[in-house]
């Protein structure tokens, strides 16, 4: 795949020849062809990708050759330095093809170019840099505390990780996953989601390169049900971490409690952004807006759940309505274009079903709602913003991952505590305020993973991210990748020669 083709000659020529995408095992993609599953270009409808499904004997074969690597191949055992050659050669690797990955990303999931480009692949590099300086400064533990002994506790790989990431930013997440699983030992089987896998695809095709050693990463393609229930009920594997709905986060973990298998799940979300009267009005509205609109809406830690305090309350709706009229939309590729389609017709269907709901619901529909003139052949959506009477209605408690904002006004401090924690979500949350104890008192009070502070989302990966309720379980980042993908053990040795009780040596 050229590198130097554009955006549009890329596209076109994946519409003239869609690309076949099958299983990596070993260290090849595999002959073998499952069920094709066509994927189309969701900015126009035309099939770009023939997808070959992994059935559950493909499955096996892509664990057991994980497992192989594992148990027997160089990987787990390797120094540090040797897994910071290779995640920084993949580093490398994905920046040189930034541009062409950034297009893909783009084609397969309907995300402007200029945050493909400027965001999520930059992100999906620097998760492995990211990774391989961690290694070089993750310790180990001393306690000398019980007297004669010295108690040494380590971390050791978990073993064969099963990967499985979501469409909305199929690179930048799923390699997060990746870039730390390979950098504390582990061998790998990856599954992206079968509605955008061509840059993980290409992921695997640059991987070639890098230095890794047969086995050790394994790619599976394939719906839920058929590849990755294969995957997540397989008994060789040692984890599973997933990033998706919270239904499906439910199945994975109900499958892996069979057979103890540990598991990190990162899933919906229904966040609230919080703007205080004080707040410095127009940054706030930038961050609302970002916070809703980014990746289409489609996005777990979007701020959908808008609480705007009453003295500011009509005056902020008025100019987030009018922002959100102004929002251009359409081509993904087409530089400027800051919206574009839904990932398919079932989520342009759902921003549809929820205006209806919330109408029924006593909403008010504020702006949007409607078709797209001209882009009949995409899955175009005009953004939705609505005024929610009831914090009970499906409107304020359900997600709707689409670029859909839902406003609510309170009074006071403590009622808007109350309403965003009336949730059976915990991602993430924003507050907007120029009051410094305020902004604590009110982040100490969220129950939601991470709380942004005057800003829109930022990551830093050195720190927790992951979600509380039915937001998830464990946590992603540097730590908490560490306690992921590594089994703690302890060795206790006497450094005095201690007495042992001689059990039975008593004379009778």
């Amino acid at each position: 795949m050229a590198g130097a083709q554009t955006p549009i000659a890329l596209r076109d020529a994946l519409v003239a020849q869609p690309r076949a995408v099958s299983a990596y095992v070993g260290e090849a993609f595999v002959s073998h062809r499952g069920e094709p599953l066509p994927i189309a270009d969701p900015a126009t409808g035309k099939v770009i990708v023939i997808l070959h499904e992994s059935d559950a004997g493909e499955v096996d074969a892509a664990v057991r050759a994980a497992r192989h690597a594992f148990d027997h191949g160089p990987w787990p055992k390797s120094g540090i330095a040797t897994r910071q050659r290779v995640l920084m050669a993949i580093h490398d690797a994905i920046m040189t093809h930034a541009d062409e990955l950034a297009a893909l990303e783009s084609i397969n999931t309907g995300v402007p170019l200029a945050q493909t480009r400027g965001m999520h692949i930059p992100r999906a590099a620097y998760n492995f840099k990211f990774f391989a300086e961690y290694i070089n400064h993750s310790a180990g533990e001393l306690y000398q505390q019980e007297e004669g002994f010295l108690t040494l506790v380590s971390r050791e790989p978990m073993g064969v990780c099963a990967l499985i990431g979501p469409w909305n930013v199929p690179l930048g997440l799923t390699s997060m996953k990746l870039a730390a699983a390979l950098a504390f030992g582990n061998t790998c089987v990856v599954k992206p989601s079968e509605m955008t896998p061509l840059t993980v695809a290409r992921l695997f095709e640059l991987m070639r390169d890098c230095g890794l050693p047969e086995g050790v990463v394994n790619l599976v393609n394939g719906r839920g049900h058929v590849t990755g229930a294969a995957l997540s009920g397989h008994p060789e594997i040692d984890m599973v971490s997933f990033t998706g709905g919270t239904e499906t986060g439910r199945a994975i973990m109900t499958a892996l409690a069979k057979g103890i298998k540990g598991s990190a799940m990162e899933l919906g979300g229904k966040s609230a952004n919080i703007v205080f009267d004080d707040a410095d009005f127009d940054r706030a509205l930038d961050g609302a807006l970002l916070g809703v609109f980014a990746n289409n809406g489609q996005m777990c830690l979007a701020g959908s759940r808008i609480f705007v305090q009453r003295p500011i309350a009509e005056r902020f709706m008025e100019a987030f309505a009018a922002r959100m009229r102004n929002l251009r939309i359409g081509d993904p590729l087409v530089p400027g274009n800051e919206l574009g389609p839904m990932i398919n017709a079932a989520q342009k269907q759902r921003m549809r079903d929820y205006v209806r709901i919330g109408e029924s619901e006593g909403a008010t529909l504020l702006a949007g709602g409607g078709s797209v003139t001209g882009m009949e052949s995409g899955h175009y959506v005009q953004p939705v913003a609505m005024l929610a009477q009831d914090n009970g209605a499906r409107l304020c408690q359900e997600e709707i991952f689409g670029p859909f904002a839902t406003f609510q006004v309170f009074d006071t401090e403590e009622e808007v505590v109350r309403l965003a924690n009336e949730s059976r979500f915990g991602l993430a949350g924003y507050v907007w305020t120029e009051g410094l104890g305020r902004a604590h008192r009110v982040a100490q009070a969220l129950r939601t993973g991470t709380i942004w502070v005057n800003t829109p989302m930022v990551r830093d990966l050195r720190s927790a991210f992951g979600g509380y309720k039915e937001s998830g379980v464990g946590r992603e980042g540097g730590r908490g990748c560490e306690a992921m993908y590594t089994e703690i053990k302890t060795v206790m040795v006497p450094v005095a020669e201690r007495a042992i009780h001689k059990l039975g040596a008593s004379d009778a």
